[in-house]
């Protein structure tokens, strides 16, 4: 049998050309422009820079109910990073929306951190009567899924245990017990110790309301 090599060439040089004529033709077409990932900003490593980020999305936040919550975040922060006079007048702010936020669920965490932060800078700025009379403001609040669980933060009431000032921490104690049932017995060992004289040690609580902005989901507060 006869065998027609050339035919036979052109039949296995055929896909070869089609391949090398594809791969061509892709070289020549313009590259589609890769799109750079977005990235989310890393999250505060202090207060200030918590602040500054909060202070920022404030300022984009357009409902009320948005401004309302993050001016919680904004005292509670500000005090936190040392910004005295900051701190009080986002607790001013704050605390003079509340009434109109009663039906909200961060009405009862306003109340509460409204004034302990103006409790703190009356404290740091020697006037231990407000102080105190603010302390038994913070612990009239009727209590937050937050603070019902977590309960009260006790820095405020820390600090004029120091200064001798036991009844108005033991009374403080007895109002918030009213939305921390869940930890009733901790609040009885705390007035046993401040019964015997002592600081009891208050542990997260001295934290809780106050240090949020290191769990904060940022992304989610992105102007």
């Amino acid at each position: 049998m006869k065998v027609n090599f050339k035919a036979s060439g052109r039949l296995l040089l055929a896909p070869c050309l089609a391949v090398a004529l594809g791969a061509a033709a892709r070289a020549q077409q313009p590259q589609a422009a890769t799109q750079p990932q977005a990235t989310q900003p890393a999250a505060p490593k202090t207060a200030a820079e918590a602040l500054a980020r909060y202070e920022r999305a404030f300022a984009a936040a357009a409902d009320p109910r948005q401004k309302f919550f993050l001016l919680t975040k904004l005292a509670a922060t500000a005090v936190e990073a040392g910004e005295a006079e900051r701190a009080k007048a986002y607790a001013r702010d704050l605390l003079a929306r509340a009434p109109e936020m009663r039906q909200d669920w961060n009405y009862g965490n306003a109340v509460h951190v409204g004034n302990l932060v103006l409790g703190r800078v009356a404290l740091a700025a020697g006037d231990a009567a407000e102080a105190k009379r603010l302390l038994l403001e913070a612990g009239n609040t009727p209590g937050s899924p937050q603070l019902n669980s977590f309960g009260p933060n006790m820095r405020l009431a820390k600090e004029l245990l120091e200064k001798g000032e036991r009844d108005a921490v033991v009374r403080y104690l007895d109002a918030v017990a009213r939305f921390w049932k869940a930890k009733t017995n901790r609040i009885d060992d705390w007035k046993a110790a401040i019964a015997r004289g002592e600081t009891p040690d208050f542990g997260p609580n001295l934290d809780v309301q106050f240090t949020t902005w290191r769990f904060q989901k940022w992304e989610k507060l992105q102007p």
